[in-house]
Protein backbone atom coordinates (compact mmCIF):
# COMPACT_ATOMS: atom_id res chain seq x y z
CA UNK A 1 0.00 0.00 0.00
CA UNK A 2 1.37 3.51 -0.79
CA UNK A 3 1.40 5.89 1.15
CA UNK A 4 1.74 3.75 4.46
CA UNK A 5 4.85 4.22 6.63
CA UNK A 6 3.95 2.20 9.95
CA UNK A 7 1.92 -0.74 10.10
CA UNK A 8 -1.77 0.81 9.36
CA UNK A 9 -0.05 4.52 9.87
CA UNK A 10 -0.47 6.80 7.04
CA UNK A 11 2.52 8.25 6.20
CA UNK A 12 1.75 11.75 7.18
CA UNK A 13 0.45 10.62 10.46
CA UNK A 14 4.12 9.06 11.01
CA UNK A 15 5.71 12.31 10.43
CA UNK A 16 3.80 14.26 13.03
CA UNK A 17 4.28 11.24 15.34
CA UNK A 18 6.72 11.13 18.25
CA UNK A 19 9.35 8.49 18.69
CA UNK A 20 7.84 6.83 21.80
CA UNK A 21 4.50 6.82 20.04
CA UNK A 22 6.13 4.81 17.08
CA UNK A 23 7.68 1.90 20.25
CA UNK A 24 4.27 1.61 21.99
CA UNK A 25 3.69 -1.54 20.66
CA UNK A 26 6.17 -3.49 22.83
CA UNK A 27 4.21 -2.43 25.32
CA UNK A 28 1.00 -4.24 24.70
CA UNK A 29 3.01 -7.26 24.62
CA UNK A 30 2.85 -8.40 28.30
CA UNK A 31 6.33 -9.75 30.14
CA UNK A 32 4.63 -12.77 30.61
CA UNK A 33 4.38 -13.29 26.61
CA UNK A 34 7.31 -12.23 26.05
CA UNK A 35 8.93 -14.56 28.86
CA UNK A 36 6.63 -17.67 26.95
CA UNK A 37 8.08 -16.84 23.59
CA UNK A 38 11.88 -16.39 25.60
CA UNK A 39 11.29 -20.10 27.27
CA UNK A 40 9.37 -21.80 24.30
CA UNK A 41 12.56 -20.38 21.90
CA UNK A 42 15.13 -21.51 24.30
CA UNK A 43 14.20 -25.04 24.49
CA UNK A 44 13.42 -25.35 20.78
CA UNK A 45 16.83 -24.44 20.61
CA UNK A 46 18.19 -26.48 22.74
CA UNK A 47 16.53 -29.23 21.04
CA UNK A 48 17.42 -28.33 17.41
CA UNK A 49 21.10 -27.98 18.56
CA UNK A 50 21.12 -31.68 19.80
CA UNK A 51 18.77 -33.66 17.15
CA UNK A 52 21.29 -31.45 14.40
CA UNK A 53 24.42 -32.86 15.91
CA UNK A 54 23.17 -36.25 16.55
CA UNK A 55 20.55 -37.06 14.15
CA UNK A 56 20.16 -35.08 11.01
CA UNK A 57 22.99 -34.00 10.02
CA UNK A 58 26.60 -34.51 11.96
CA UNK A 59 29.47 -34.06 11.03
CA UNK A 60 29.90 -37.87 11.21
CA UNK A 61 27.99 -40.70 11.16
CA UNK A 62 26.75 -41.70 14.64
CA UNK A 63 26.58 -38.38 15.82
CA UNK A 64 29.42 -35.50 16.86
CA UNK A 65 31.28 -33.55 19.51
CA UNK A 66 29.24 -30.39 18.39
CA UNK A 67 26.32 -31.85 20.19
CA UNK A 68 27.85 -30.43 23.58
CA UNK A 69 27.43 -26.52 21.58
CA UNK A 70 23.70 -27.04 23.33
CA UNK A 71 24.97 -27.73 26.97
CA UNK A 72 25.45 -23.79 27.51
CA UNK A 73 21.91 -23.00 26.36
CA UNK A 74 20.89 -25.01 29.66
CA UNK A 75 22.46 -22.88 32.05
CA UNK A 76 20.25 -19.91 31.94
CA UNK A 77 16.94 -21.81 31.01
CA UNK A 78 15.46 -22.55 34.78
CA UNK A 79 16.21 -18.38 35.21
CA UNK A 80 14.20 -17.58 32.06
CA UNK A 81 11.92 -20.24 33.05
CA UNK A 82 11.58 -18.27 36.07
CA UNK A 83 12.03 -14.98 34.89
CA UNK A 84 14.37 -13.71 36.41
CA UNK A 85 15.85 -10.47 35.07
CA UNK A 86 19.46 -11.14 35.61
CA UNK A 87 19.42 -14.64 33.61
CA UNK A 88 17.79 -12.56 30.78
CA UNK A 89 20.74 -9.96 30.80
CA UNK A 90 23.23 -12.51 30.22
CA UNK A 91 21.04 -14.66 28.04
CA UNK A 92 20.88 -11.96 25.74
CA UNK A 93 24.35 -11.92 25.33
CA UNK A 94 25.34 -15.21 25.23
CA UNK A 95 22.83 -16.44 22.66
CA UNK A 96 24.55 -14.04 20.25
CA UNK A 97 27.51 -16.69 19.76
CA UNK A 98 24.49 -18.67 18.40
CA UNK A 99 23.55 -16.14 16.00
CA UNK A 100 27.09 -15.67 14.21
CA UNK A 101 27.13 -19.80 14.51
CA UNK A 102 24.10 -20.05 12.74
CA UNK A 103 24.73 -17.08 9.85
CA UNK A 104 28.57 -18.52 9.11
CA UNK A 105 27.24 -21.87 8.95
CA UNK A 106 24.54 -21.10 6.67
CA UNK A 107 26.87 -19.16 4.66
CA UNK A 108 29.40 -22.39 4.26
CA UNK A 109 27.26 -25.31 4.64
CA UNK A 110 25.50 -27.63 2.03
CA UNK A 111 22.05 -27.81 1.63
CA UNK A 112 20.16 -29.46 4.75
CA UNK A 113 23.00 -27.98 7.60
CA UNK A 114 21.73 -24.67 5.43
CA UNK A 115 18.16 -24.91 6.55
CA UNK A 116 19.37 -26.41 10.02
CA UNK A 117 21.89 -23.55 10.35
CA UNK A 118 19.03 -20.55 9.14
CA UNK A 119 16.37 -22.20 11.95
CA UNK A 120 19.14 -21.85 14.35
CA UNK A 121 19.29 -18.40 13.62
CA UNK A 122 15.78 -17.85 13.85
CA UNK A 123 15.23 -19.46 17.10
CA UNK A 124 18.14 -17.37 18.86
CA UNK A 125 16.74 -14.14 17.24
CA UNK A 126 13.36 -14.56 18.43
CA UNK A 127 15.26 -15.65 21.89
CA UNK A 128 17.48 -12.08 21.66
CA UNK A 129 14.48 -10.11 20.89
CA UNK A 130 12.21 -11.35 23.45
CA UNK A 131 15.00 -11.43 26.14
CA UNK A 132 15.52 -7.47 25.00
CA UNK A 133 11.94 -6.22 25.01
CA UNK A 134 11.45 -8.65 28.77
CA UNK A 135 14.16 -7.00 29.88
CA UNK A 136 12.56 -3.31 28.90
CA UNK A 137 9.44 -4.43 30.60
CA UNK A 138 11.18 -5.26 33.95
CA UNK A 139 13.26 -2.26 34.34
CA UNK A 140 10.66 -0.05 32.88
CA UNK A 141 8.35 -1.51 36.67
CA UNK A 142 11.09 -0.85 38.91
Amino acid sequence: MAGRGVVGMPACEVARTSPSQLTDWNHSISPRTLNIIASASLIALIALCLAWEIWLAPLRPGGSMLALKSLPLLLPLFGILRGKLYTYQWAAMMILLYVTEGVVRTATDGSTMRLLAGLETLLALIFFGSTLLYARHATARK
